[in-house]
């Protein structure tokens, strides 16, 4: 087995994918800084110095003290404390891991949503194909912020803010889930189209594989390159989802703070000085969407050969 591990990781480093990795500094750089926001995020309990949760650590008397560089500061907190008295970077820490989760999780259902009605889609056709299109079509027509406020309200307005507040995150990764499947649908349809004409996929039906088998072993499998793509780009259209959604109220609740939830909760402030309740996180969102981004458009170049230049 180790033979046969250490020869998979000498392929692997032969790979294009590796070279131009290793070639890319923008690459490098995006994916260690998002390895580092995701190592924080999953490390929280052990790199932040309170827990924002626990009511028992958290002074009322310690609100809006600014970061410990500035003249008023006070050492205790690195970034400083939000209006409630919370340890910033802890609460960072603890925001981030959240908005990943959402993100990540919202992904995850989206693309398995997509690409299961996408290759029923592009396999099958005829009627089947119409009716799952029009009805992506007319999902993509309607505004994703503007289905997920719609939902969310109209939720929140019938079973109570106590309960929303404990069903939010299920909440936001379902209704960002849904909203977005159909992006997968239709890529994965087009590749389906243009993989299922191929000699590989007679020779399945030939042998007598099920469609179900031909679909997900053998069309998926080299249909992967786009969804990998479209999944970095989704992650970080998801976080956004969720902090415009929290900006407004819809998302997590304060007691759970995610990054959205804390650029809300500072925003009062930002005119009355309390400025880094609200900008440190907005940085640390912009920094996280824009590294997902930039690996999002470098794994296009790569995986698209007419895109790729070496």
């Amino acid at each position: 087995m180790a033979v046969a591990e250490r020869t998979r990781w000498e392929r692997f480093r032969n790979s294009a994918f590796w070279y131009s990795f290793t070639r890319d500094r923008v690459a490098m750089v995006c994916a260690l800084i998002f390895a580092l926001f995701v190592g924080a995020a999953l490390l929280a309990p052990m790199l932040a110095p309170t827990n924002p949760y626990d009511l028992s650590t958290i002074d009322i008397m310690d609100s809006e003290i600014p970061p410990s560089w500035a003249e008023e500061g006070d050492e205790r907190f690195l970034l400083g404390t939000d209006d409630q008295g919370r340890d910033l970077y802890s609460t960072i820490l603890y925001g981030m891991r959240i908005s990943l989760a959402i993100g990540l999780f919202a992904v995850m259902l989206q693309a398995f949503l997509g690409i299961v009605l996408g290759l029923t889609a592009g396999y099958f056709g005829g009627r089947i194909d119409s009716f799952l299109m029009r009805v992506a079509d007319i999902q993509l027509s309607f505004s994703t912020m503007m289905v997920a406020i719609i939902v969310l309200a109209v939720f929140q307005a019938s079973f109570g803010s106590e309960l929303y507040s404990k069903l939010a995150m299920l909440m936001l990764i379902l209704v960002i889930g849904i909203a977005e499947w159909p992006q997968y649908a239709r890529t994965v349809r087009a590749s389906v189209l243009a993989e299922k004409k191929k000699e590989y996929v007679e020779a399945a039906r030939v042998m007598g594989f099920g469609s179900g088998r031909i679909m997900f072993r053998h069309i998926l499998p080299n249909s992967l390159s786009p969804i990998l793509v479209i999944s970095t780009v989704q992650i970080a259209n998801a976080i956004i989802s969720e902090a415009a959604l929290s900006f407004l109220g819809l998302g997590m609740p304060v007691s759970q703070p995610s990054l959205g939830s804390l650029i809300s909760s500072g925003f009062e402030y930002i005119f009355s000085g309390s400025w880094w309740i609200t900008v440190i996180p907005g940085i640390v969102l912009v920094v996280l969407v824009l590294v997902l981004n930039l690996l999002g458009d470098w794994l296009r170049d790569v995986l698209n050969p007419k895109l790729y230049k070496g």
